[in-house]
């Protein structure tokens, strides 16, 4: 029996190191369509934790990016923030060619509290940034709201990168908050609030609906598929938020494929959530019998 335990937590242990066993590989050549890679730091960061965050990010040699700093200014410029924040949360911007995808990478997860991958995604999206892998970290725990801003400045900064237009940015960064308000607030699963918001653009990408009535209709469809029930005002608040979308003649049909890729990252996530959430209870359900058979001995 005791064999077969420490087999179990072995598997166990396996099962849940996967990903820290990942690794980045070697640097990738310097695409000359694009530039150079853009590295945003964020400006509290002391001298130690930025040289942290820059082995976090697999910046080696910091000669093969552009690395420049993020300021509580830029909250203001952006997403009118508030000046005086601090900014810890940093990231790599790797433009990709077109057909990529955005792809994004939380490289200290534990760290990111409140933002899941596809939230950032979405909100990227919305913001006009496409085809690009983003790694994210911070070595101090944050909501991670301040990194959009980041990606924001290094397109407007970066060589080779593309203005963003403001007003798209604060939508985006309303749709950030937004989202991670509905899972504090509402109780909903990050993962199922990620699906909502992508299943809503494919859905506008493909009705393409011409007034706030057609928007509601879309989020009552999807909300109800996804079995997903929001108060009144965080309804509106969703509505709202896609109708200033809709004003702003933000055409998701153009980011479709990267919508569905999001869209079937999400559910294959879902997936492995749930199988995690099998796997824990079987292990729990051998140790309560084998405790269970310890107990009886001694009664």
């Amino acid at each position: 029996m005791a064999a077969f335990a420490a087999v179990l937590f072995s598997v166990f242990f396996i099962k849940n190191s996967s990903v820290a066993l990942a690794s980045n590989g070697d640097d990738e050549s310097i695409n000359e369509k694009y530039g150079l890679p853009v590295v945003v730091y964020g400006a509290q960061l002391s001298p130690s934790q930025k040289e942290e965050v820059r082995k976090l990010l697999n910046v080696t040699d910091t000669s093969k990016v552009n690395e420049i700093t993020v300021i509580g200014q830029d909250l203001a410029t952006y997403i009118k923030g508030d000046p005086n924040a601090h900014m810890y949360s940093s990231a790599k911007i790797t433009r990709k060619d077109p057909g990529t995808g955005l792809i994004i990478h939380q490289v200290t997860p534990e760290n990111i509290t409140e933002v899941t991958n596809e939230m950032y995604a979405n909100a990227l999206l919305t913001a006009g940034v496409k085809d690009a892998v983003v790694d994210i970290a911070s070595p101090v725990k944050v909501s991670g709201h301040s990194a959009l801003v980041g990606i924001y400045k290094a397109y407007d900064q970066g060589k080779g990168g593309t203005a963003l237009n403001k007003d798209r940015t604060e939508v985006a960064n309303e749709e950030l908050n937004l989202a991670t308000n509905l899972a504090k607030n509402d109780g909903v699963d990050k993962d199922k609030v990620g699906q909502l918001l992508t299943d809503i653009k494919k859905e506008i990408a493909v009705q393409k609906p011409a007034t706030k009535d057609d928007i509601a209709k879309i989020i009552d469809d999807k909300l109800k598929s996804l079995k997903i029930t929001l108060s009144p005002e965080d309804r509106q608040l969703l509505i709202d938020l896609f109708d200033k979308m809709r004003h702003l003649n933000i055409n998701f049909d153009n980011a479709k494929s990267q919508l569905d890729h999001l869209s079937q990252d999400i559910q294959q996530r879902i997936k492995e959530t749930v199988g995690d959430k099998n796997f824990l209870q079987k292990v729990g359900d051998f140790f309560k019998k084998l405790f269970d058979s310890i107990k009886s001995l001694f009664s």
